[in-house]
């Protein structure tokens, strides 16, 4: 995997803060932290945990969902390989769940599995529309191979998001200042910038307040029947 070497690098090259760089930061940090987020630019983990299959079907899947597939890539694959190497889990996991580590094989299998039968090519070869169409139906089932499918998404998604939104290339594109020790935040009114934070390039809400609300509403309703 290609790493490039400016530091301002953003996912896929697509930031919504032209110029803005978190690692220019990193002298306001303490010396630990810095060298740990520093260390996710310059090195990526070898694989320790999945085998190179379940890692082609993991990234396929992760890229997918992270919308990850154009460099420069946030090595997700290998942060979570080593997590599950290392057995750095939530602390907790659904009781109709196996652990993480076999809940991961299990799903990247089931996927793989599902993908030949449908489209007689394995996860990681089939098109984008067609790895969408196979999560889709994992997000959207009751079961899923003996597995709840509502708790294979979240297995999922909390270990791809933890992944990708812990790499700094990852906060350039969101605007994220990174840590905040010790240098701290003086800049506490709404709207206001700190001198080192660049403004969003186009910072039109994409889904208006009024219409989330309403979609809130509307959910509410579904599971817990109409207002009175």
């Amino acid at each position: 995997m290609s790493r490039p070497d400016t530091p301002a690098a953003t996912p896929g090259g697509e930031g919504r803060f032209d110029g803005y760089d978190v690692l220019a930061q990193s002298p306001f940090w303490d010396p630990v932290t810095a060298e740990v987020v520093l260390d996710r630019t310059r090195r990526v983990p070898a694989l320790a945990f999945f085998s190179s299959a379940e890692a082609d079907v993991a990234r396929a899947l992760l890229d997918l969902m992270l919308a990850n597939h154009a460099e420069p890539r946030v090595p997700v694959v290998e942060m979570v390989d080593r997590r599950l190497f290392e057995g750095e889990t939530d602390g907790w996991r659904y009781e109709d769940m196996p652990e993480d580590g076999e809940a991961w094989r299990r799903s990247l299998r089931f996927l793989d599995e599902d993908a030949r039968r449908a489209f007689q090519a394995g996860f990681a070869h089939c098109t984008l529309d067609q790895q969408g169409r196979i999560v889709q139906g994992v997000q959207d089932s009751e079961e899923w191979h003996g597995l709840p499918g509502k708790h294979v998404w979240s297995l999922w998604t909390r270990y791809g998001c933890a992944a990708f939104y812990a790499h700094p290339w990852a906060w350039n594109e969101i605007g994220f200042g990174g840590p905040a020790y010790p240098r701290g935040y003086k800049v506490l009114h709404p709207g206001w910038r700190e001198p080192f934070e660049v403004a969003e390039r186009d910072a039109e809400d994409p889904v208006p307040w009024s219409e989330r609300v309403e979609q809130a509403e509307r959910a509410h309703e579904v599971r817990l029947g109409p207002r009175r």
